[in-house]
């Protein structure tokens, strides 16, 4: 799987009713507050956790390569490591081996 956010749609719609969830309580809170309203919205809110753990939506979750990174080098300019080229990209290594980056 390369980089991105996408996400499957059963993992959307689960978003989506968590998000209707907090919406219905937070209006609640605003036109009252409305306490029964707002348990309507909790609930929903429940409900959406439960369908999150049905569909597995954490197995969407992308991990970016790691990034090299070198330390900085004691009197070098502010903003660049030691033995960085200009326009140079980090480059991955193994997670297994550095699994923090």
């Amino acid at each position: 799987m390369s980089g991105g956010h996408g996400g499957r749609p059963s993992s959307w719609v689960v978003v989506g009713v968590s998000i209707t969830g907090f919406t219905v309580g937070g209006v609640a809170l605003c036109i009252g507050p409305n306490w029964v309203v707002f348990g309507v919205g909790a609930a929903i809110v429940a409900i959406s956790a439960v369908l999150g753990l049905a569909v597995g939506i954490l197995s969407d979750v992308v991990v970016d390569e790691p990034r090299v990174m070198q330390p900085v080098a004691a009197g070098a300019p502010a903003g660049r490591v030691e033995g960085e080229v200009e326009g140079e990209v980090p480059t991955a290594t193994d997670p297994e081996q550095r699994p923090h980056g």
